[in-house]
């Protein structure tokens, strides 16, 4: 996939599926939740809420997401972690909003498929043979609703190639159903339009009762906002933009379409029984509406869970989640599956639906999550506006302040759904908790590596190898190095070759990986420190590059033999004779706390948390691709803090004098 996708009519349609299922399928319930949340449906109440869904998809949507955000393309990728990639250097604190705003991002995936599938099958109710059993919050539904999560998250493993082909025409028939439901409802009632006029959403925010609450039902329709900007390296920023104009489209004309039969029922306490979604849908076409929403909702839930894996993939990268197993279920770059973060997205998803029931009972909890990510992406945007785009400060200033004051409202607005959500509150604290412990403890880590000028260590590791006193340990040795400079290398490391039982080699390698702020970076360089003796080979990976070190080390050893830079037949008089391939071994260098330490309650807390969580997390060997049987563990002991001070006294031993 190029770093940013040329603008095309299939590009615009590959966006259709991938990038606005969140948003699209949004008119399911936000008309009927701001009017049932709103207590009546008369014209106030109809024209202020539709004006309200109107500019809060101008101002948010469009000016935030669509024009000022897509500009923080990193390499042609989006999301929290490539925005943060980009700003990190002005600030070490702004590792806190990355990590906040990721762990809410992810919290909305065990929600976001739930509310859509659930609104899109309790449209099945207006069918009338099915009016008696499709009831909201039946058993019926339930079944229905966790059949599909259950064979969505199944298929996750096979990959998304196959059925993604299928993501675009069937959105762009939704988008299309969207648009014309509504215009056939606007051309009834065409005094609707009155709504784009910002007085209406003025006057309902501040003269209705509840009037600035009902702002956390407004914000429905931009929970796709987000995942918009993260799906961003899958179609590129043109696409998505041109595509927009599309989408907004249609979108507004269901919205008014909707409002429009609203203002002409004789009884407008009807909606608090009908939604006016499925409502506006002509009797014979109910079936195939909803199965064109339950589609798209699935292809929403598809995107939202696609987003989470790369999510996830970018965080292992950046060292703010433990290694975890991934798997490539294609050839398509950037298209992966984390076994873990699916299954537990959809023991997620099922819990959601059984605790919540209906779609209703879903949008009272919803938006909390998102409207903190939100406000976390403002903040690390700030930094990018103002040092990569090199805006004034004033224009940078005003354009802060107008989103913080719109995200800060929606998110006091969704504040009170917290009592509602306290489903969903262990879950998100859980993720943040992680990513910090994970963050701040490899920091404290790094802060006690100590290293050593290699130069000084290349005679004793030549005279080492040429000792036949030793028993040799292995052909190649193979440590992994966290050393930047090719001249120095870890204490650690000289320690466990020369002082823990001599590892004799004839070739010691030192693999050090450096991570780019690019995401799809795969480069690699050879420095021969003592010729064919000490040799170190730098890989530099994008962060959303996968270190199967053995797959990347192989192919390196394979070019410098090709190369003539290398033999790798075996230095063994018996072996070398029937030219045998040389045994390579690695060894990974594993910490635990050791038990001499004295530090601080906070680093201790810190420390053990990681230790406890690192215990279930995926092995070194394993994360970095090393089959087993060619590599040797360490175990060494971390001392953050050693004890510095016994009262221990020197007596004369019992029977002298």
């Amino acid at each position: 996939m190029s770093h940013a996708r040329k603008l095309s009519a299939g590009g615009v349609l590959v966006t259709l599926g991938i990038i606005f299922g969140d948003i699209g399928t949004s008119p399911l319930y936000t008309l009927q939740t701001i009017l049932k949340e709103g207590g009546r449906a008369d014209e106030f109440m109809v024209l202020g809420a539709i004006s309200c869904v109107f500019w809060t998809l101008t101002l948010q949507t469009t000016f935030k997401y669509i024009f000022i955000t897509l500009q923080a393309d990193n390499r042609g990728e989006g999301g929290i972690f490539s925005l943060f990639a980009l700003v990190k250097r002005y600030g070490k604190w702004l590792a806190i909003p990355a990590i906040i705003g990721a762990g809410t991002l992810l919290a909305d995936g065990i929600i976001t498929p739930p509310i859509s599938v659930t609104s899109a099958i309790e449209g099945l109710g207006l069918v009338p043979a099915l009016s008696h059993v499709i009831i909201p919050g039946s058993t019926i539904i339930l079944v229905i609703v966790i059949i599909i999560i259950i064979l969505l998250f199944f298929f996750q493993q096979f990959g998304t190639n196959v059925v993604g082909a299928a993501f675009g025409p069937i959105m762009l028939v939704w988008f299309l159903m969207l648009g014309g439901l509504g215009a056939a409802q606007i051309a009834q009632y065409p005094a609707i339009f009155k709504a784009f006029n910002p007085v209406y959403a003025y006057d309902l925010l501040v003269e209705h009762p509840n009037g600035f609450w009902l702002l956390g039902a407004v914000f429905l329709c931009t929970t796709g906002a987000e995942a918009l900007y993260s799906d961003l390296g899958h179609c590129g920023r043109k696409n998505i933009q041109v595509s927009w104009i599309f989408v907004k489209t249609t979108l507004l004309l269901n919205y008014l379409g909707q409002g429009a039969w609203v203002l002409r029922q004789a009884n407008p306490d009807i909606v608090h029984n009908v939604n006016p979604f499925f409502a506006i849908v002509p009797h014979g076409f109910i079936i195939p509406a909803v199965i064109v929403a339950t589609m798209a909702t699935i292809i929403a839930s598809q995107a939202l869970i696609s987003g989470s894996f790369t999510l996830i993939s970018e965080a292992v990268s950046m060292n703010f989640w433990p290694r975890i197993t991934v798997k490539y279920p294609s050839n398509i770059r950037g298209q992966i599956y984390i076994p873990s973060i699916n299954w537990l997205l959809c023991i997620g998803c099922i819990l959601v639906s059984l605790y919540f029931k209906t779609s209703e009972a879903m949008t009272a909890a919803y938006g909390f999550s998102i409207t903190i990510a939100m406000l976390m992406t403002t903040i690390l945007m700030y930094y990018f506006m103002r040092y990569k785009m090199h805006w004034p400060v004033w224009l940078v200033t005003i354009i802060l302040c107008m989103f913080l004051s719109v995200e800060f409202s929606f998110f006091v607005a969704n504040a009170v759904k917290i009592m509602k959500r306290l489903f969903f509150v262990g879950f998100e604290v859980g993720l943040i908790f992680t990513m910090y412990i994970w963050f701040r403890a490899r920091k404290i880590n790094n802060r006690f590596l100590s290293f050593v000028d290699l130069a000084d260590q290349l005679p004793v590791l030549t005279a080492l190898s040429a000792d036949t006193t030793v028993s040799k340990f292995s052909t190649h040795l193979i440590y992994l190095t966290k050393a930047n400079n090719s001249k120095q290398i870890e204490q650690k490391i000289i320690y466990s070759i020369l002082s823990r039982k001599p590892k004799r080699a004839d070739v010691y390698w030192f693999l050090h990986i450096e991570r780019t702020d690019e995401p799809f970076t795969m480069e690699y360089s050879v420095e021969e420190l003592k010729e064919d003796k000490v040799i170190r080979v730098e890989f530099r990976l994008g962060f959303r590059i996968q270190p199967r070190i053995n797959v990347l080390f192989r192919k390196v050893v394979q070019e410098m033999v090709a190369n003539k830079q290398l033999d790798i037949t075996s230095r063994y008089p018996s072996l070398k004779q029937y030219h045998m391939a040389a045994d390579f071994q690695f060894v990974l260098m594993e910490k635990f706390l050791s038990y001499e330490n004295e530090f601080s309650a906070k680093e201790g807390f810190i420390l053990n948390s990681y230790f406890a969580i690192k215990r279930l997390a995926q092995s070194d060997a394993k994360a970095f691709g090393l089959d087993t049987s060619e590599t040797k563990v360490e175990k060494i002991p971390l001392v953050v803090s050693p004890v510095s001070y016994f009262n221990l006294k020197k007596i004369a031993p019992s029977g002298h004098a």
